[in-house]
Order: C-alpha cells, then sequence, then structure tokens
C-alpha cells in the first residue's frame, strides 16, 4: 500500500522576551524594526491612527519594512481631516493601506444601542469592541499576522509605561520601535524629515480620534486630555484582550 504521508505544521518556538528586550532597550527604532523583519517576514504589519503625530512611525516603517501593510481602522466616526490625512501620507510614503472596518455601520449602531461614547465604561468597551477591537482582530486574522508594528509611546498612558519594545499580545507579537520616545524626539523627527503633523494639530488637537470623543487640549496640557476614552485612557485595541460575554449580544 502507498504510504500516506502527513503534513504537519511548523511550530514557531516563542520568543525569549526577557532577555530580546534586554538587547533591544536601548536600539534606535531602525534597528527594531529590522529585527522585526528579519524575525517575522511577510507576517509582520503596521497600524496607525493617522493622528497627530503617526507620519513619524509610518516614515521609520516605509524605510525598513515597506512592504508591510498598514491597518487603518475606519471607525465610520473620524475627522474628515484624518481620512484626508491617511491619503497623503498613502501617497507620499507609497503605503499598502488595508482599511477595516465595523461589521455594523455606524447608523445602525446609533438605532440600536444609542450614543455609546455617552456613557459609562462599559458602554464604551462595547463601543470599543465594535469599532475597534473587531475590526483590528479580524485584520490580524486575515492578514496572517504574526507581529504588530504600534507606534506607541510610554510618556502618553500609565498602562504604556509599562509596555517594553517587544511584547506579545494574545497570539502576536506587538512591537514598538518608539516605546522610550519623548515629544522631543518626535518632534525633531518631524522637522529633520520634513514630515507633516495631522492638519487639527494646529488647532490644539494632539491626540485625534473620533469626532464624538476628540477635543483640543491647552498648551502644556496633557495630549490625552482631549481624549474620552473611559478610565483605562485606552482605546483599546492595544489592551489584553479579555472575554465579555456583554460583548456578545452585539452579534460580533
Amino acid at each position: 500500500m502507498p504510504t500516506t504521508l502527513k503534513l504537519v505544521e511548523k511550530v514557531e518556538p516563542e520568543l525569549d522576551l526577557e532577555s530580546l528586550n534586554r538587547r533591544l532597550a536601548d536600539a534606535p527604532p531602525e534597528a527594531i524594526l529590522e529585527w522585526a523583519r528579519e524575525t517575522f517576514g511577510n507576517r509582520l504589519v503596521l497600524t496607525s491612527s493617522f493622528g497627530a503625530e503617526s507620519a513619524v512611525m509610518l516614515h521609520l516603517a516605509s524605510r525598513v519594512i515597506p512592504s508591510a501593510p498598514v491597518i487603518f481602522l475606519d471607525t465610520g466616526y473620524l475627522f474628515p481631516e484624518t481620512y484626508q490625512f491617511a491619503e497623503e501620507l498613502k501617497a507620499r510614503l507609497n503605503l499598502d493601506l488595508r482599511v477595516y472596518a465595523p461589521k455594523m455601520t455606524a447608523a445602525r449602531q446609533e438605532a440600536l444601542y444609542g450614543r455609546l461614547w455617552e456613557g459609562d465604561d462599559r458602554d464604551l468597551a462595547l463601543y470599543q469592541q465594535m469599532n475597534k477591537v473587531e475590526p483590528m482582530d479580524r485584520a490580524l486574522e486575515e492578514l496572517g499576522a504574526k507581529a504588530w508594528v504600534a507606534g506607541l509611546r510610554g510618556k502618553q498612558t500609565s498602562f504604556r509605561a509599562g509596555l517594553r519594545p517587544i511584547e506579545l499580545q494574545g497570539s502576536v507579537y506587538k512591537v514598538h520601535p518608539i516605546i522610550g520616545w519623548d515629544e522631543e524626539q518626535v518632534h525633531r523627527y518631524l522637522r529633520v524629515n520634513d514630515l507633516p503633523y495631522h492638519p487639527l494639530y494646529r488647532r490644539g488637537y494632539r491626540s485625534i480620534g473620533d469626532v464624538h470623543s476628540t477635543v483640543p487640549v491647552a498648551e502644556g496640557e496633557d495630549a490625552r486630555a482631549g481624549r474620552r476614552l473611559g478610565s483605562h485612557n485606552e482605546c483599546g485595541i492595544h489592551l489584553p484582550r479579555q472575554a465579555d460575554s456583554s460583548l456578545k449580544s452585539s452579534g460580533l
């Protein structure tokens, strides 16, 4: 009888995050991106909100991992200027932009659940699950991502202050090339490379998300004070995933 060959999927060893982060702790962003490119190859993706200073991370990535897909979550509630900014940077940096939207339209959400962003933390969690977390998880699955590059910085929130250059979120590695950068380093990079800020930056918007939950901040005020994101001050996609049966009622 002929022998039947059984294909066995290659199991990739887990990374030693402790030693890896010690090695990359003081590495420049380019070196971290080069490591990610060599480690994950075409299973590496990038996310961008096309926010106030997003051109920094996108420009860095375009130089080191130019073929990596850029995931852009379109909640349906973004500023017109954000859509325009995304198109501007897509053309300028030759980005492979992949736009992901919620399964449920904004109009239907409001009809069934009301204005969730005006509610308590539980309402906000449902809003973020439908508009950000589910589309993000779908993007990672469809693109076969093993690792995800994000332009988070430790000084932005208390949660981000505890992040290292490389983390594991669920089954996907997170790569944070500029986690150690401060505001001055960000502004200097934009100046040196002649990169644009988001069009709303000059009007006082320092952290830019959805229209209904983003406001300008005063000079010297914490940039995240302009975002209404609940007690954790995060948009949801960067937090550890937590199963919550109440979210299943959304049909997602």
